[in-house]
């Protein structure tokens, strides 16, 4: 790891005793070790991220869904321009973001995925010249809080940097007003297929009102600016009458939302479009997500969800003539302990498919399958769940440890192969 310039004494004995315990979590198998190093290295300088982000030219992306895709989306983007330093794990808090920047020192320029809690910060900190705001909805309660809470931070944010360009999502209330007042802002109509948290205006609490795409509060002249960038099934629109073709190698809707907002992030840093939109679309997997794996006689396409949101977009891109459908749910503290949110998911019927749930808490998901009318049967094991599909295509849609736990299995399995 090299330490670079503009680093303390204190800062560089931080980064040795980082790759000092990054190197040791490696051998002992415990992982890439990147979370032990950044831990360890702020607790020996406090003042690290700063010392390592202030340097560069920085976009911060965040929202409730979709942060680590666009956060890779923006990192390829970007690179036409220099090397870019970026998390590839999705490790968005404060050891995380330390890690990804101690790793690419001399990196001119940095694309962050952060957790909205620790906008706020890590802006501080780094003084990002773009901000990228992606969408806000209900999380999980019990650790995030209030989403309108949420809302007020990160709204808080923009007024304390005043000089960065906001990229903001306009087809999100919550969002577009957290940028409302922003100096600087670039719109993006990167779509909102969650409106369930925004009936209400978040700045007068007067309801929201929806005519086609276009929405307006009762309450005041509040209402969804006009986009700078938009988008259809084929092309991406810009300013100055920009028309990209754009063909992503990832599915879905909202993946379209996240590479128009990473593409008006790399332009808004100097980027030219169509060098970002391409290098956007090269983007295949993101740390496991999307891809396909090979388990005994099945071909299992990993699917990750943390949200209503999230799951409801997921729910979207399950293919219908696939022969098995998992669905694996866990409560540990990085899903949210409290699962009602399960019950603001509107589960599909999945005729002719037959649908398990797993995970730790799959005796929760199949109470509310049951009443969501789904047929399915009970295997807390998601590796003997897939196992009982018939042979063939198994969509596995997992909360966030249910889908690393269950890659770590797939991962030992085969190794013993």
């Amino acid at each position: 790891m090299s330490t670079g310039t503009g680093i303390t004494t204190r800062g560089k004995v931080a980064l040795r005793a980082a790759a000092a315990a990054s190197w040791a979590s490696q051998k002992a198998g415990r992982g890439k070790g990147s979370m032990i190093g950044g831990l360890i290295a702020l607790k020996i300088d406090p003042t690290l991220m700063e010392q390592l982000g202030r340097s560069r030219r920085t976009a911060v992306i965040t929202g409730t869904n979709g942060k680590s895709t666009t956060t890779r989306m923006t990192a390829a983007a970007l690179s036409t321009l220099g090397e870019v330093a970026s998390q590839a794990d999705g490790a968005n808090m404060d050891a995380g973001i330390v890690a990804a920047l101690s790793n690419r020192v001399h990196a001119p320029l940095a694309a962050l995925e952060v957790d909205e809690l620790h906008v706020p910060h890590v802006s501080d900190a780094v003084d990002p010249e773009v901000l990228v705001f992606l969408n806000l909805s209900r999380d999980q309660l019990d650790r995030v809080g209030e989403i309108n809470m949420i809302e007020r931070k990160l709204r808080a944010c923009v007024a304390a940097h005043p000089e960065a360009t906001v990229i903001a999502n306009c087809d999100d209330v919550l969002v577009t007003s957290v940028a409302y007042d922003a100096k600087n802002v670039v719109w993006v109509a990167a779509g909102g297929g969650w409106a369930s948290d925004a009936a209400s205006c978040p700045r007068t609490g007067e309801p929201i009102v929806w005519e086609g795409s276009h929405w307006r509060s009762t309450g005041s002249d509040f209402a969804r600016p006009t986009p700078d960038w938009w988008l259809d099934d084929e092309n991406l629109y810009g300013p100055d009458g920009w028309k990209i073709p754009m063909t992503l190698a990832l599915p879905g809707r909202a993946n379209r939302g996240n590479a128009a907002q990473a593409v008006a992030a790399a332009v808004a840093m100097g980027a030219k479009a169509e060098d970002a939109v391409a290098a956007a679309a090269t983007v295949q997997e993101v740390a496991g997500r999307y891809s396909t794996v090979e388990v005994g006689s099945h071909s299992v396409h990993m699917l990750l969800a943390k949200n209503p949101a999230g799951w409801q977009e997921a729910l979207s891109m399950i293919d219908p003539t696939v022969d098995g459908l998992v669905i694996a749910v866990n409560g540990q503290v990085p899903d949210g302990e409290d699962l009602s949110w399960l019950w603001d998911v509107r589960f599909e019927h999945f005729e002719g498919v037959k649908v398990v749930a797993a995970g730790e808490r799959g005796t929760d998901l199949a109470v509310r399958l049951t009443y969501a009318g789904v047929d399915h049967t009970l295997e807390p094991n998601p590796l003997r769940a897939i196992a009982s599909c018939p042979p063939g295509r198994v969509e596995v849609l997992a909360n966030y440890t249910a889908f690393r736990d269950l890659n770590n299995a797939i991962a030992k399995e085969a190794r013993n192969v």
